[in-house]
């Protein structure tokens, strides 16, 4: 059985060990936070590059898609570009072609549509680029 004075000095010397522990502890807590700091800190800059190489992938899967449907119109165009009457059709709509023995008329109606024939230029008032070029240069040798 333990005395008062047993007790007292137990109690004291717990409380001797509570107050050395607390400092280790804290001292511990501050290691940990250090330690939980470095790590993310050195996967700060991984993450960064992850995330931007996922987004740099997204972006190129989403070119590819648009280059893999350029390339099939593409691939459709040529295919109707083998076909004789698809180019009989063009030649006649482009070029006003016409088989022979087959009478065509172009219909002109004064809208501007595709089988109106462009208006010759007008000529311009200004006169030609190297009449104003030696005009400069006359202007330049006079005396001022």
């Amino acid at each position: 059985m333990a005395t008062g004075d047993e007790k007292r000095a137990d109690r004291e010397h717990g409380r001797a060990d509570a107050s050395r522990g607390s400092p280790a502890l804290t001292s511990r807590a501050a290691i940990l936070a250090v330690v939980v700091c470095a790590i993310a800190l050195s996967l700060a800059y991984p993450v960064r590059e992850y995330v931007a190489q996922r987004q740099e992938i997204a972006e190129l899967r989403q070119q590819e898609r648009v280059a893999r449907r350029e390339v099939d119109e593409l691939t459709r165009r040529k295919q109707r570009l083998g076909e004789e009457s698809y180019i009989k059709r063009e030649a006649t709509r482009r070029f006003h072609y016409c088989d022979p023995g087959v009478q065509c008329y172009i219909v002109l109606d004064g809208s501007g549509g595709e089988g109106q024939r462009p208006r010759k230029p007008t000529p311009s008032k200004r006169p030609p680029w190297y009449e104003a070029l030696w005009r400069s240069v006359e202007a330049a040798d006079r005396p001022r």
